[in-house]
């Protein structure tokens, strides 16, 4: 779709709704997904899956024209990690643009085909704490835990020690410490290297006290359950914020028993850390066993696929490694719900380079260990943001006569683009998405041919193909007995009989542009129908007559 013509519809969308120019608190994200669903009654759907620990509903918006749960359909899904605020702007903004264009002839015929379940946060009770008096980052649910386990909940939380209302870091001078200033810029702290002779100067907390005196600071404070931590696959078993057991909240469970009963899934597309589209799965042999922990080696090509329609699409440049975490939720998409799961967090700064003048020359320190915090403040300060509290001093109760400060990024600074850049961010997003649904598996009967033998009997051979840019199964699922496999069916008559061939076919797979003939010997007159297709890649059918 044209971008000038696509941006200026959701432009228009957007002034008729209000929306405001600002991240969205939760019920801001309720009421656009409720004027979504009464602005276009017949394309959507939108349903409260479950309440969360904090009240909160969790909320998906299904899309489509067609026989929703059976077109072949993409999850769109944001919030998995509670303190990237992007990820719920982009699925949700995503929503809204597909919509606000749903009248134009190739959305229109998208719709028709293809089906859309979008959640824009499975976090919603982390997500709002950017919202908050106190804003920290957070990614656990309101569930009270015990992440210490000392048998007592949430009794060290942060505590907001200069008043500034938001939670940084607090360092104190101390010959113990680990922690040191960076070389090219003081206000950034960096661990000591003691192999090349480094001196630690700071010991570097969480802003807060220690306030059941057991030696840490903040460790067991308010917000307890990640969900993209508390998946099924490599879960990280009694670490702090990966509950109980894995899927033990009523969010996990929720988006799950969805997502397990919708066949039609072929795509899972998760707003979330980890990033396999600026740089796709690699295939190792080592991790392709009986239980495989990568990505296996027919499926690398359709990350690739991915990936190359994602910098087709989304400009931005020199991603930073996000790789993988225990019990998270791409790899579930990937392993366990067996799709094709892609994971973007859907923006990063830029790189910064020192301008070659003499003035910048003056001005930056070099920067030589290309140190991450040292190049974000640096661009930031050039584009006018504002991301650091500046160290300032303390009276910390825990540290009597030393030298305390509280100071550090702002919390969200990092992963959080300003507002401004939103749109544009979202745009782009929405491009790769309609992108990877127009090369979705999708099922084809070709090359029909009838050949009438003797005693009655009619040859009936047909090609069923794979016309999409997807396979109609990934490797991985293919001996996962839940994924619906390929079926071609003989619809027949009760004076019809089958001499040769398989009333029922099923196919374990059926590559992108793959095509398989089928022959069958049938007796009888009349018509005989021929159905091929599964959920993920939609249904076709042909009438033949005997």
């Amino acid at each position: 779709m044209n971008y000038r013509i696509f941006t200026g519809l959701f432009l228009l969308a957007c002034a008729h709704i209000g929306f405001s120019q600002q991240y969205s608190s939760h019920a801001q994200v309720s009421q656009r997904l409720k004027t979504l669903e009464s602005a276009n009654a017949s394309l959507v759907k939108l349903r409260s899956l479950t309440k969360t620990t904090g009240g909160k509903d969790l909320w998906v918006l299904e899309i489509g024209s067609g026989n929703r749960d059976s077109n072949p359909a993409i999850a769109v899904v944001g919030g998995v990690e509670g303190s990237l605020i992007l990820s719920q702007e982009l699925a949700l903004g995503f929503a809204e643009r597909l919509l606000a264009s749903a009248s134009t002839d190739s959305v229109k015929s998208l719709l028709a085909s293809t089906t859309f379940y979008v959640f824009p946060n499975v976090s919603p009770d982390a997500t709002e704490q950017y919202v908050a008096k106190l804003r920290y980052e957070r990614s656990g649910n309101a569930s009270a835990t015990d992440d210490d386990r000392d048998g007592k909940v949430n009794e060290d939380p942060y505590e907001d020690l200069n008043n500034d209302g938001v939670i940084t870091m607090v360092r104190v001078e101390d010959a113990t410490g680990r922690w040191k200033t960076h070389p090219a810029d003081p206000r950034i702290m960096v661990l000591a290297n003691t192999e090349k002779g480094e001196q630690g100067k700071y010991i570097l907390i969480t802003e807060g006290t220690d306030n059941d005196k057991d030696g840490s600071f903040n460790e067991d404070g308010e917000g307890g359950v990640h969900f993209n931590k508390s998946l099924t696959f490599d879960p990280p078993y009694f670490e702090p914020g990966a509950g109980e057991h894995p899927v033990s909240e009523t969010e996990t469970r929720a988006v799950l028993d969805y997502l397990y009963d919708r066949f039609n899934v072929f795509a899972v597309l998760t707003f979330g850390p980890t990033n396999n589209l600026s740089d796709p799965w690699k295939y190792d042999r080592s991790k392709a066993g009986r239980v495989p922990t990568g990505i296996l080696e027919q499926d690398v090509k359709y990350n690739k696929l991915a990936s190359e329609l994602y910098k087709q699409h989304v400009k931005q440049k020199d991603a930073p490694v996000a790789s993988v975490q225990k019990g998270d939720f791409v790899q579930w998409a990937y392993f366990h719900y067996g799709r094709q799961s892609f994971s973007t967090p859907g923006w990063w700064a830029p790189k910064f380079e020192i301008p070659k003048d003499s003035a910048s020359a003056a001005r930056y320190k070099p920067n030589t260990d290309k140190n991450a915090d040292v190049d974000f403040i640096r661009w930031a300060e050039r584009e006018g943001l504002d991301v650091f509290v500046n160290w300032q001093k303390i009276n910390h109760p825990d540290f009597q006569g030393k030298t305390a400060e509280v100071g550090g990024f702002k919390p969200f600074a990092k992963t959080t683009p300003p507002y401004s850049a939103v749109s544009k961010l979202t745009d782009e997003h929405t491009r790769f998405v309609i992108a990877l649904a127009q090369h979705k598996p999708q099922v084809d009967l070709v090359n029909l041919k009838t050949e009438a033998l003797e005693n009655g009997v009619t040859r009936i051979t047909v090609t069923i193909q794979n016309k999409g840019g997807f396979p109609a199964i990934p490797q991985v699922a293919r001996n996962n007995n839940f994924i619906k496999l390929v079926k071609v069916n003989l619809v027949l008559s009760k004076d019809q009989t089958i001499f040769g061939g398989n009333k029922v076919t099923l196919l374990n797979e059926l590559d992108a542009g793959e095509s398989k003939e089928l022959t069958w010997l049938i007796k009888g007159k009349g018509k005989v129908t021929v159905e091929a297709g599964a959920p993920q890649m939609g249904l076709k059918k042909v009438d033949v007559n005997l």
